[in-house]
């Protein structure tokens, strides 16, 4: 296979943002009313955007509810999104070294494209090509759907027979499979390698060190 580029996902990937997720989600429940959660309750519920983090952090919540929080979490999310957040050790290296072998990067996340495209320029600067967030009023929706890897190969100028996706969860293995595009697992994000293993991972690195030396041999 020859390589393009590689596409990663944001969240316990090149990302640790648990500490500002589990802020975040705990500042919308005491402001409605509830109970805090753990930060480990919290790296369960994420993954699957921020409609999803908030259903699972309100189960009782109907949709007009969810709607209501959700109008109160997202910008609230958006002003204290980098107090704790910070790129992995060895994620800078990483990102530096596949620059330097000339492939062309993307972060896709399901957070809010706004957001994405802030984290990145925020963290990683010039490294990454592209960040892309979910927009479904732009075609773009949320992973697992493949539209995210699909719009970033094409906006990259590459096949996406030419990309390599990276992630930390069911989720990213979803999406690497509906866009069919390989996935490469990390076991220092929000999953464990074990939950990896139990959605079908078969390729799982334990350090960006390990990785570079695999996408760079």
């Amino acid at each position: 296979m020859q390589t393009g580029a590689i596409l990663f996902d944001m969240d316990g990937t090149v990302l640790d943002t648990l500490d500002d997720l589990t802020a975040a989600v705990n500042a919308a429940l005491q402001r409605f009313g509830r109970a805090g959660l753990s930060r480990e309750q919290v790296r369960a519920y994420v993954g699957n955007g921020s409609r999803v983090l908030i259903e699972r952090a309100f189960p009782d919540a109907d949709a007009a509810c969810v709607r209501e929080i959700l109008a109160w979490y997202k910008p609230y999310y958006n002003a204290h999104c980098c107090e704790r957040t910070q790129p992995y050790p060895g994620i800078l290296p990483l990102l530096t070294a596949l620059r330097g072998a000339g492939l062309r990067l993307a972060v896709v996340s399901n957070k809010p494209d706004r957001t994405v495209r802030e984290l990145s320029r925020r963290f990683f600067g010039g490294l990454i090509d592209l960040a892309l967030g979910e927009n479904e009023e732009g075609g773009v929706r949320r992973k697992p759907w493949p539209d995210m890897l699909v719009h970033a190969a094409a906006r990259l100028d590459v096949g996406l027979a030419d990309c390599l996706y990276v992630g930390d969860s069911e989720v990213d293995l979803a999406t690497a499979a509906a866009a069919g595009v390989p996935c490469l697992s990390v076991t220092w994000g929000f999953r464990s390698r074990e939950q990896l293993l139990a959605a079908r991972a078969e390729r799982l690195f334990d350090s960006p060190e390990e990785l570079a030396a695999y996408l760079l041999k």
